[in-house]
């Protein structure tokens, strides 16, 4: 573990202190798990957007001809 200090603003941190009390832990402990989880879903964000990106797109119509209609688009006759 690595000590560090910061400086919060004093409306922040009575809110901090409080948040961490509410589940009984410190305030060390609990920004160390804010920022943790704040690293966690960034990372996982970055991670679902590659994917997302990496996908070939989609022909949606030959050229020179109509755009599907958004019936067919969203067509799902399995759950009818």
């Amino acid at each position: 573990m690595r000590n560090i200090t910061i400086t919060l603003d004093e409306k922040i941190a009575a809110w901090a202190r409080h948040r961490a009390a509410e589940r009984d832990l410190s305030l060390s402990r609990f920004i160390g798990e804010l920022l943790e989880t704040t690293m966690r879903e960034s990372r996982e964000y970055r991670t679902a957007m590659q994917s997302f990106l990496s996908r070939q797109p989609i022909v949606l119509k030959e050229r020179d001809a109509h755009y599907p209609r958004r019936e067919e688009l969203h067509d799902r006759n399995d759950i009818r």
